[in-house]
């Protein structure tokens, strides 16, 4: 498994559960809201999924001063596009930026491993990487995962997903995959969040979880 195992030893690693799915012509990308180190939980609010643009969301699980930083640089990066280019970067753009940035850093990376969901020209894409930058596109899946209870979202994605979903049939498929999960891990959970990405706009819904 390219993902599985590719964050820092638990003693040095804040947890998260991440989930990118597709639907028809919508795309969703669901966390978890707990930071925490080990068994200790320091905030119930930590976010960890960002927009970039109006077309393009970014998860990132691993540590959290690295999940600060890079989502800084990558706003940075961004910026600094738009204003070049006069136009917002594409999906498919930031995963391959993201992909240089991780790999330029690999004798000393950032403890991450990311996801992106958007929409790229109209169509659903999500990607998911390594903390090194190796990704992978999820064309036939419909789902990626990232974060310490990835073996418990994968199970539940595997279960739970069918092509084609609604806007808000992808809603409840990925609250449900997040939650059933996070369950099951005693170092994710704590509340989740939902952002799903039409061409009308985005969606953000907040989950309830069991705080213990």
């Amino acid at each position: 498994d390219m993902i599985a195992g590719a964050l820092p030893p638990t003693g040095a690693c804040e947890t998260a559960a991440i989930i990118g799915m597709v639907g028809k012509d919508c795309v969703g990308i669901a966390s978890d809201t707990r930071l925490g180190i080990q068994g200790q939980t320091v905030a119930t609010d930590f976010t960890k999924v960002f927009q970039m643009n109006d077309t393009a969301f970014v998860g990132l699980a691993g540590l959290a001063t690295d999940v600060q930083t890079l989502s800084e640089h990558l706003e940075y990066r961004l910026a600094l596009y738009k204003m070049r280019e006069d136009r917002d970067m594409s999906p498919k753009t930031l995963s391959a930026l993201m992909s240089t940035m991780l790999y330029e850093r690999r004798f000393g990376p950032w403890f991450v491993e990311p996801i992106v969901a958007g929409l790229q020209d109209g169509k659903p894409y999500i990607f998911a990487s390594d903390l090194i930058g190796a990704g992978v596109e999820a064309k036939d899946d419909g789902f990626v995962v990232s974060g310490t209870c990835a073996d418990n979202m994968y199970g539940m994605c595997e279960s739970l997903y069918k092509p084609d979903l609604g806007p808000d049939e992808l809603f409840e498929t990925l609250a449900q995959s997040l939650l059933a999960a996070v369950d099951r891990d005693a170092m994710s959970g704590w509340g989740g969040v939902v952002h799903i990405m039409t061409k009308e706009g985005v969606t953000t819904r907040h989950l309830k979880a069991r705080q213990d």
